[in-house]
């Protein structure tokens, strides 16, 4: 008995219902599952903008080029295909065509490669720090004359931030609105990846090695991310996050954490002082 195989109809009303359910399937997991799908996150910080944009250019560039050898490629197929040309047509070039296409790609790498370059000093660098009434009404960032920095300390498998007053927390990074902030990033073990995708690019953290990269957050709220260099067994436990705050409240969950931490340190100091010690 032959097989008989299911006919155009119930291929293509397969393919409608597999199509459908996928759809189904991402508008059911919300606005997550898009978010960075096809294009950079953006919206946390002026450097993740600029990449964004920058990758929407090449990207546009890059399917426009697309489209275009595929449309020529499926009207060759179709136009010159054996039913209609039994006898292929004998093409020994087109001289003008040739160099016609030639000068368009070179002119489009050099065009990409120039507005690359021209948008990469932006994205590397802050700029000169903008006056902010609100950080130099705390006291955050110079008075909002210059950048903010921040350590952040990789290690098996947690994020450390060290703070200017001597203040540190572990795992979620506070950090003021509208204040840049320049990072240090290093690792006191092995390689680790900063990434938090809407406040900018990869960076690693590397044992010995000291890498720089800037936020300035535009508005409130938690940004994510997690550790994006396998570094363990427990990588994927090694979140990040950042929580924008306004300048006041950034100054004074600071000055808290900097007494929580000094009273924890005179608290172990004094359980751990052998018995007997400065007495007389």
């Amino acid at each position: 008995m032959s097989a008989t195989w299911p006919g155009p109809r119930f291929r293509c009303q397969a393919l409608i219902a597999f199509v459908t359910a996928i759809g189904l399937l991402l508008a059911a997991c919300g606005e997550s599952a898009w978010a960075g799908a096809l294009l950079p996150e953006r919206g946390g910080s002026p450097n993740a903008d600029r990449i964004a944009s920058l990758y929407t250019v090449v990207l546009v560039l890059a399917a426009l080029v697309f489209a275009g050898v595929a449309v020529t490629l499926v009207f060759a197929l179709v136009r010159y295909r054996e039913r209609r040309s039994p006898v292929p047509a004998q093409i020994h070039g087109n001289t003008r065509l040739e160099i016609a296409w030639t000068i368009a790609a070179v002119g489009l790498v050099v065009f990409l490669a120039v507005f690359s370059l021209s948008k990469l000093s932006a994205i590397e660098r802050p700029g000169p720090a903008v006056a902010s009434p609100a950080a130099a009404t705390a006291g955050v960032g110079y008075g909002g004359r210059g950048a903010l920095h921040i350590d952040v300390v990789g290690r098996q498998y947690v994020w450390m931030f060290k703070y200017p007053n001597g203040a540190y927390s572990y795992t979620e990074m506070v950090a003021p609105v509208g204040v840049t902030v320049e990072l240090n990033i290093v690792s006191v073990d092995v390689a680790h990846s900063w990434w938090i995708p809407k406040l900018g690019g990869k960076f690693d953290a590397i044992p010995g090695y000291v890498n720089h990269t800037w936020f300035r957050l535009k508005r409130a709220g938690v940004y994510t991310g997690q550790c994006a260099e396998l570094c363990g067994r427990n990588h994927a436990q090694m979140v990040a996050r950042v929580r924008g705050v306004p300048p006041a409240a950034y100054a004074l969950w600071m000055a808290r954490q900097k007494r929580m931490i000094d009273a924890a340190n005179a608290t172990a100091a004094r359980e751990h002082r052998p018995a007997g010690a400065g007495r007389p």
